[in-house]
This record gives structure tokens, C-alpha cells and sequence, in this order.
């Protein structure tokens, strides 16, 4: 039952993503991927109710399937962070392993159909070996795409501080755990069938469910900003004096026309308004105030509210009313950056400076 509850699960995610009106790269390979574990989970539902040998013909066709996991998982991740490689040769690369192990099950594919029946209702018997071999790849590759897929979340995490000045449902975190989720599937291989169907199934009902609802992150073509810092800005051409006049630029902005009101505030609003490119003003931030995009508008809604706070006309106001105003687009981001700036929640706060919301 939970064998079919995971295809049935996997199938029907797979249908509402191909049902998209507006599919993105990210909706294609989670497609891909929720198809292969429906036709993996539907292989092995057929082993052990032995509907298998009644179509010998399909034995050992999914045994290669594990190596795409991981490889699936990697594209996913990239495709949703906006790292996959520009190089489809390089991306092809990754399904070699799995064209090498089909490849080598060659023969087996061609032996006569009593002859496969026998090796599977004897463990594989003279294929140990090759078994262990690629109960080996499974393990490597799993374990190799599960850390790289996690450096790319992390990178993530540092790119949308410099582009963005707000985290919530784009900063993957339900990725970051299901990636490491997956590790924990890999690991039930050597628990029991029966606990490694209840993860997958569990496992594919979470990044569907997930996966469906998160939309696109980055729509703008953007300059690689993941260089090292210095070598990064010293070939960007901006000059002192252009650094200075945009700074002045984007003072105005934050002190006159107090953008980072606006809640879902981009470096590319900004951008826009000083006719610039993205870059330059993320290195004029980074250098001249030593903060990434994120903290640098933060800082400024934080100001505001605590000035709004401390003006007695807004007493009858709540802190979350307040913060909204200030710019702050939810509770969470909120109290988080308070507690970040000053080490303390709201409340603890203002009761140390005799304030009362």
C-alpha cells in the first residue's frame, strides 16, 4: 500500500506540473524526476508481488535508476537558484554513470528469459559483484550530488542577501531541508524495504508539494557576482568619482523618496531608478557602507520603525503594524532582523527603554 501511495503521489504531482499554464526549467526537471521514482517504486511494487516475471522483459531495466536521483536533484537545485552550468555538453556529463551500468546489464538483457528469472529468484546469483558495484555508485553519487546541491543552496543564500532585501519564499530554506532530507532516504537502504518506501513516499509528497507552489527567483539576466570580492570589483570599471555620484544617488533614494518602504524592495528597483547596472550599485553598497543589500535596507526600515514607534501618536498601533509600514513585508522577517540588529526582541527592547506597545 505505501508502494502505491508513492507512485500514485508521484504520478499526480507529475500531472499537476505538466498541467502548468507557465511551466519554468524547474517545473521540467521536477516533472522528470517525479516520473523516475513513480516507474522505480512501480518496479519494485512488481518484485515483490512477483507481477515482474509475468514480463520478464522489464527485469533489471530500472537497477540504474538510483544514479539519476542525485543528478536530478543537483539540476533542480541549479535550475532553481539560477547556477546551471551554460554548457549542456557539461550537463549531459552527469548521466554518464548511468548509461555505462546500462551499457553493462547489456547482456544480461540479452540471455533468455528462464535464465533471467533464475538469477532474480536467486538474489542475483553471478552478479554479486556488479550489485555491489553499484550498491557503491548509488552511495557515491548520492552522497557527492546531496553536498554539491547543498553548496549551491548555501551559495543561494548569500546571493539573494546582496539582491533582495527580503528572504521569505525565496530563500529555498524547504529545499535546503529536503536536500539533506534525501541523505536520510539514501541511509534507509540499510534499514528495510519498508522504512525506505515510507521516506520516499514522504520525501516525494514534501518536494512536490513544495516544488509546485515555489515560483520563479530570479528573472533578471544578472553578471556572475559570486567572484571573490576584490577581484570581483577591481576589473568592474567603476571609478571613485562614479562610485560617489551613484552613492549620492541612491542616499537620495533612501533618505528623500524612502524606497525601502517598499516591501519587496530589489537592487534591481534600484537600479532601475539610477539607470545602472546591478553590480555597480551591490559594490558601491558592499564597499562604502560594509553591508550586503539586505542589511543595508534593513537597517533603514529599523529606523524607521523605531522613530515611528517613539512618536506617541502611534502608541495605539501594534509593533507589526508599525513594521509593515516601515517596510518589513511579515512578523518573522521582522522580529528576525531586530533581534539580529540589536540583540534583542521588540518587546525586551522597548521595555529597556521604557516603552510600551
Amino acid at each position: 500500500m505505501i508502494l502505491i501511495a508513492g507512485v500514485s503521489i508521484a504520478a499526480f504531482i507529475a500531472a499537476l506540473l505538466i498541467s502548468k499554464k507557465q511551466k519554468a526549467q524547474g517545473d521540467v526537471i521536477l516533472t522528470a524526476w517525479m516520473m523516475i521514482i513513480a516507474v522505480q517504486m512501480l518496479f519494485y511494487h512488481a518484485y515483490i508481488t512477483d507481477i515482474i516475471f509475468r514480463y520478464p522483459a522489464f527485469l533489471a531495466w530500472e537497477r540504474p535508476l538510483p544514479l539519476l536521483h542525485g543528478v536530478l536533484l543537483y539540476w533542480y537545485v541549479a535550475t532553481m537558484t539560477d547556477q546551471m552550468p551554460s554548457s549542456k555538453f557539461l550537463l549531459y556529463l552527469h548521466f554518464i554513470p548511468t548509461l555505462i551500468f546500462y551499457l553493462v546489464l547489456i547482456p544480461f538483457f540479452l540471455r533468455p528469459v528462464e535464465e533471467k528469472i533464475w538469477v532474480y529468484r536467486n538474489e542475483g546469483a553471478g552478479y554479486e559483484t556488479l550489485d555491489t558495484l553499484r550498491m557503491g555508485m548509488i552511495i557515491l553519487s548520492g552522497t557527492i550530488y546531496i553536498i554539491w546541491s547543498a553548496i549551491l543552496l548555501s551559495r543561494h543564500k548569500r546571493r539573494i542577501l546582496n539582491r533582495f532585501s527580503y528572504e521569505e519564499k525565496i530563500n529555498l530554506q524547504w529545499l535546503r531541508i529536503l536536500t539533506w532530507g534525501l541523505g536520510a532516504v539514501w541511509l534507509l537502504i540499510f534499514v528495510s524495504d519498508e522504512v525506505l518506501s515510507v521516506g520516499v513516499t514522504i520525501f516525494v509528497f514534501m518536494i512536490g508539494f513544495f516544488g509546485i507552489r515555489q515560483s520563479r527567483i530570479f528573472k533578471t539576466t544578472e553578471i556572475n557576482l559570486e567572484e571573490p570580492e576584490k577581484e570581483k570589483y577591481a576589473k568592474s570599471g567603476l571609478t571613485k568619482e562614479t562610485a560617489e555620484t551613484l552613492y549620492a544617488g541612491l542616499m537620495r533614494l533612501m533618505n528623500e523618496d524612502a524606497v525601502y518602504q517598499k516591501n519587496d524592495l530589489s537592487i534591481y528597483d534600484l537600479a532601475t531608478r539610477l539607470d545602472v547596472h546591478p553590480n555597480y550599485l551591490s559594490q558601491v553598497i558592499n564597499e562604502l557602507e560594509k553591508k550586503n543589500f539586505y542589511d543595508f535596507v534593513n537597517q533603514y526600515r529599523l529606523n524607521h520603525f523605531i522613530k515611528l514607534i517613539s512618536d506617541t501618536r502611534n502608541r495605539h498601533l501594534t509593533f507589526l503594524a508599525l513594521a509593515y509600514e516601515s517596510g518589513f513585508n511579515s512578523k518573522s522577517s521582522f522580529n528576525r532582523y531586530f533581534k539580529k540588529a540589536t540583540g534583542k526582541t521588540p518587546s525586551e527592547y522597548f521595555s529597556s527603554e521604557g516603552l510600551v506597545n
